[in-house]
């Protein structure tokens, strides 16, 4: 499982990369119910490696209310603030705002939306300040949250307000989604624009949240054609994933342009996650992140779901390894989430045998559609 060759240290080529932490942000990411201490294990498993040295690690500032709302509403960030802080689950406009179900209201809520929201503009800030070329934010990357509600166990969209941060310098931005799940709270933010293009590679079937993401959803108005959702089936392999990416990607950057990119790399497609769907690797990802890196342009990374801890942890792991050009041995170092990664304690993740759903057909079809 190796990355290429490592540049040495001094080598001109050597990229710039920016990693936001602070304990104070981890400890604050541990809270979520939904991936309790995942922010910890990401952290540690990085540490572990030795990456940080390579790394300018910068401390995020907590967003203000001001920031969040050049997104979200006031009303939602007020209501927000108010339950946050007796952790009030019987209010009656909760569900008004999408909190509840998979969106839990809980004590302290508000400022761990504040952290993540913030987090992310410190790494925006980055960017435009050329601290880095490439600037990263695991715990960040909650892209279903809307303006004026919560959505699927996301609070605040922390990668709309980083979009909207570079958009303060950068002409074109482009949001690239490998989530399992449809990037949705990012494309409605940005369907009626045609500043911002969002590409979206995700599971597409019916009753799979949150259901958006088709084929011909391709933006609105000024916007329109610069949505693009690439539907894909249950039991994609690294080695398809990829084709279909760099083919989409290659027809993105001639016609878009970018000059900015931020790019979510929610760890839920990996073999082995919960959400049991796509049978990726980090490897594959890795593939991925590295043809849009190959661009040269000032790159967000953020992290998104991943319900396997580990796994999760072993593939964003892996993926700040592969920005920083450095190989990562296969033994998972000894560390505090050491006895998590039995029983072969091993950095790879293996795919399942579960058969791969999408015919080639399919996916050659829905290429030619994007290309009309």
């Amino acid at each position: 499982l190796s990355v290429p060759e490592g540049d040495s240290n001094d080598s001109p080529s050597k990229r710039k990369v920016v990693y936001v932490y602070s304990p104070q942000y981890t400890e604050t990411c541990d809270s979520l119910s939904k991936v309790p201490n995942r922010a910890s294990m990401v952290h540690s498993l990085i540490e572990a490696y030795g990456l940080l040295q390579h790394m300018s690690v910068v401390k995020p500032r907590v967003a203000t209310s001001e920031e969040m709302a050049k997104f979200h509403t006031d009303a939602y960030l007020e209501h927000l603030h108010k339950i946050s802080q007796d952790g009030d689950n019987d209010d009656p406009q909760s569900g008004d705002f999408g909190l509840g179900y998979d969106c839990p209201v809980v004590e302290g809520i508000y400022d761990y939306a504040a952290a993540v929201g913030g987090a992310t503009l410190t790494a925006a800030q980055c960017l435009l300040d050329k601290r880095g070329e490439v600037a990263i934010n695991w715990a960040g990357g909650w892209h279903h949250a809307k303006k004026d509600e919560a959505s699927g166990f996301c609070y605040v969209n922390d990668a709309v307000l980083g979009i909207l941060k570079l958009r303060e310098k950068y002409e074109r931005v482009l949001y690239v989604d490998v989530d399992l799940h449809h990037g949705d709270g990012v494309e409605d933010a940005f369907s009626f624009t045609s500043k911002v293009m969002t590409v979206s590679l995700h599971k597409f079937s019916p009753g799979f949240f949150p259901g958006t993401g088709d084929l011909c959803d391709t933006g609105m108005g000024k916007g329109r054609w610069y949505a693009v959702n690439v539907p894909l089936d249950d039991g994609i392999k690294d080695d398809r994933y990829f084709h279909v990416f760099t083919s989409v990607m290659q027809e993105v950057q001639a016609l878009f342009n970018p000059e900015a990119v931020v790019m979510q790399l929610g760890a839920d497609t990996m073999a082995g996650d919960p959400m049991c769907s796509f049978n990726m690797t980090p490897v594959g990802v890795a593939q991925c992140l590295g043809h849009v890196l190959d661009w040269h342009l000032p790159t967000l990374l953020l992290g998104g779901g991943g319900y396997n801890l580990a796994n999760t942890a072993r593939c964003w792991t892996y993926l700040t390894g592969a920005v920083l050009r450095q190989t990562l041995a296969s033994e998972i170092p000894d560390h505090e989430f050491f006895t998590e990664y039995g029983p072969d304690y091993s950095l790879e993740i293996s795919p399942s045998c579960r058969p791969d759903r999408n015919e080639t057909k399919q996916l050659d079809k829905n290429n030619a559609i994007r290309h009309v």
